[in-house]
């Protein structure tokens, strides 16, 4: 693979899953928190990968293997204190360092403002389901881009609201824990993109000159086979988890197809149909008109059939292979290819998925500026004469990269890669099992070892 000079290649973080520090200089608690505190819980990320401590040494390592830029994300919870939007100094200042130590090493910071992570004080009274969470959200992001605006060039808005919205009311993985309820999910995502919607236009009066986006996961749907079923079943799970946001982004709006599909999925499920006021409309489309570029994290595609009785929907956190289940009423089955590897999480490999949602995204939204913002395999993994031998990740991350550069060359605007994850973090089913990390992470010391895939990286930026 040849890598251009203007193509970056970087490695991503989120602030809950490396900071740690969770009771340190006026942090107030998110809803994690409370989750990861409960009698019973197998797990919980008061230490993380002690982030809040090592991030000069990570930024080191990172400019040592060739990056060129690392995601981060600031906790909200470190900079407002309270429920009245009051500003938290102690936090601010650990993110003046922050960043200011990852500009030293020559690392581009990609800021992101919510990485699932409200504020318990908010999370409790409604969460993106209530409208007043915006407000707050446009407050803290308020602070963030009059403290760090003229350092952070690029800014995310909002880590995947469908991860959001589907981990909260449809799998139930995610607090507060609640199943198959399609309405709240489609409300929460409107709501997630009123809010990028207003930030982006909140950082465009400043007049910094950087960018905003935000940041998608999107997987490829396709057809189990050739029924019309199984076209139907795919169609309705890419209209609610693809195009209803790639409209809002994109377009300025949603088209015709994308609404009348997202309804009669909810007239199915005996739930009221979405409605959008004119000034939602005109929100989204002001939105989109400041919106820079779009973040794509992929890490699977899925292949459905139809559906039609009770919904039943298992997680896999543990990594116990062949344990998963989403059967959605009112949409489809998610079923395993035979002819597709899967991980031990049931996460189909198929690069050919990322290369089709990129063709799809020029050919159909006008072909914006896009970065790959997350891509990664999650592993059992265990360190060996201070290195782990991860093949299968240098495999994994080559082919979709292939992809990604196979997109570029017949035109898509795509202009990074950044590989999920630095280091080793916190995983929010799995804690410390599942490892996506460059850098190997121990645990007990938190120190950090360069796996194989840190060094074929730089090879690879320096070919």
């Amino acid at each position: 693979m040849k890598i251009s000079k203007d193509f970056i290649i970087g490695a991503a973080t989120a602030a809950y899953q490396a900071e740690g520090a969770v009771h340190k200089d006026g942090r107030i608690p998110i809803y994690w928190d409370r989750e990861f505190h409960q009698e019973g819980s197998r797990f919980n990320a008061d230490t993380a990968s002690d982030f809040y401590h090592t991030f000069d040494q990570d930024f080191a390592m990172a400019k040592s293997i060739g990056l060129k830029a690392i995601r981060i994300s600031i906790a909200w919870s470190r900079v407002i204190c309270n429920e009245n939007d009051e500003i938290n100094e102690e936090g601010l200042k650990f993110y003046d360092k922050l960043i200011d130590s990852c500009l030293h090493h020559g690392l581009e910071p990609f800021v992101t403002l919510h990485h699932f992570d409200t504020p318990l004080i908010f999370f409790d009274k409604g969460d993106w389901l209530a409208e007043k969470t915006i407000d707050h959200f446009l407050a803290f992001a308020k602070v963030c881009f009059e403290r760090f605006g003229t350092k952070v060039r690029h800014w995310i808005t909002i880590n995947e609201p469908w991860s959001v919205a589907c981990g909260q009311y449809i799998i139930g993985h995610f607090p507060p824990h609640i199943q198959y309820d399609v309405e709240k999910a489609v409300r929460a995502l409107h709501n997630m993109m009123i809010a990028h919607c207003k930030c982006a236009a909140l950082y465009k009066s400043y007049g910094y000159g950087g960018k905003i986006g935000i940041v998608h996961i999107l997987e490829s749907k396709y057809p189990l086979d050739h029924t019309p079923g199984a076209a139907m079943a795919a169609e309705r799970e890419d209209a609610l988890a693809n195009a209803f946001l790639l409209d809002a982004t994109l377009l300025g709006g949603y088209t015709e197809k994308t609404l009348a599909t997202i309804n009669a999925i909810l007239s199915g499920n005996g739930k009221d149909r979405f409605h959008i006021s004119r000034s939602e409309y005109e929100l989204l489309e002001k939105g989109m008109r400041c919106t820079d570029f779009l973040g794509v994290n992929y890490y699977a595609s899925h292949f459905l059939r139809p559906w039609d009785g009770a919904s039943q929907i298992v997680h896999n956190g543990t990594g116990e292979k062949g344990t998963s289940c989403f059967k959605l009423q009112g949409i489809g089955e998610r079923k395993k290819n035979p002819s597709i590897p899967t991980t031990d999480w049931d996460w189909p490999i198929f690069p050919a998925g990322l290369y089709d949602m990129l063709t799809r995204i020029r050919n159909d939204y006008k072909n914006p500026v896009m970065y790959i913002t997350e891509n990664g395999i999650g592993a059992h993994e265990n360190l060996e004469d201070g290195t782990v031998d991860d093949v299968d990740r240098i495999s994994y991350l080559q082919s979709h990269l292939e992809a990604v550069l196979k997109s570029r060359q017949e035109g898509t605007d795509v202009r990074g890669f950044f590989i999920w994850s630095l280091f080793d973090l916190f995983s929010w089913t799995n804690g410390y099992n599942k490892r996506y990390g460059l850098l190997y992470t121990d645990f007990t010391t938190n120190k950090r070892y360069l796996k194989k895939s840190a060094h074929w990286i730089k090879e690879l930026v320096h070919d």
